[in-house]
């Protein structure tokens, strides 16, 4: 009697350890879970920036036509609204100039030059992601010298330019642009030789640059 006791007790116990095992082996394998890469941030327009630009300017002053070519920099500030393509900027810049248009009448020759320019700008663009379409708008300021009867006045032309460009960022911190403007500069008077001319001015500007955007710091 006591072995079968016996018996019965060490079967039990047996079936006992058997039931955890098998019902351990039956669960999933657990796996770590994959480890997720965090999202790299998106390009943003926002920041500093400074560049260089060049271009070829064409225009008329009164009835003299005139050209020719400019090179500058450029310095800027942009800010993109967050998840929002709508990029808002102010820039302003500074051209050296050789662009001048001779006029003859009455035996006597006129010649207009301009030696330099400059503009302060608002921008407001659409990006593209990498891709900015923007237009512009503000005050522009130029020298302006009238030559006649061996005489020349000169004096500093202030105006308002209008315009848009399509900017690209070639890297994240490289952009590349072109642009168009059109910039009136009003009407001045000119004395010269005893006598005193009026004489306005606009021109329009083809220009394209390349730039360097600071990391922005906000």
């Amino acid at each position: 009697m006591s072995r079968h006791l016996l018996l019965g007790a060490a079967s039990a116990a047996a079936l006992a350890l058997m039931i955890p095992a098998a019902q351990a082996a039956d669960l999933p394998a657990y796996e770590p879970a994959p480890e997720v890469a965090a999202p790299l941030p998106g390009f943003t327009w926002s920041g500093p920036y400074v560049g260089a630009q060049t271009g070829y300017s064409w225009g008329r002053a009164s009835n003299t036509k005139y050209n020719g070519w400019q090179v500058g920099g450029f310095a800027g500030y942009n800010f993109q609204f967050d998840n929002s393509p709508v990029v808002v900027g102010l820039e302003t810049d500074f051209n050296w100039a050789d662009i001048d248009g001779n006029r003859r009448g009455g035996g006597f020759g006129t010649k207009l030059q301009s030696d330099w320019n400059g503009a302060t700008r608002v921008r407001l663009g659409y990006a593209f992601d990498r891709i900015l379409v923007y237009g512009a708008g503000g005050v522009a300021y130029s020298d302006r010298e009238f030559r006649r009867f061996g005489d020349k006045d000169t004096k500093t032309a202030f105006g308002w330019t209008v315009g848009g460009g399509v900017e690209a960022a070639v890297s994240d911190n490289v952009t590349i642009r072109g642009e168009y403007r059109y910039t009136d500069y009003g009407k001045d008077k000119f004395k010269v030789g005893g006598a005193s001319y009026k004489s306005s001015y606009t021109d329009h500007k083809a220009l394209v640059g390349v730039a360097y955007k600071f990391t922005s710091p906000w």
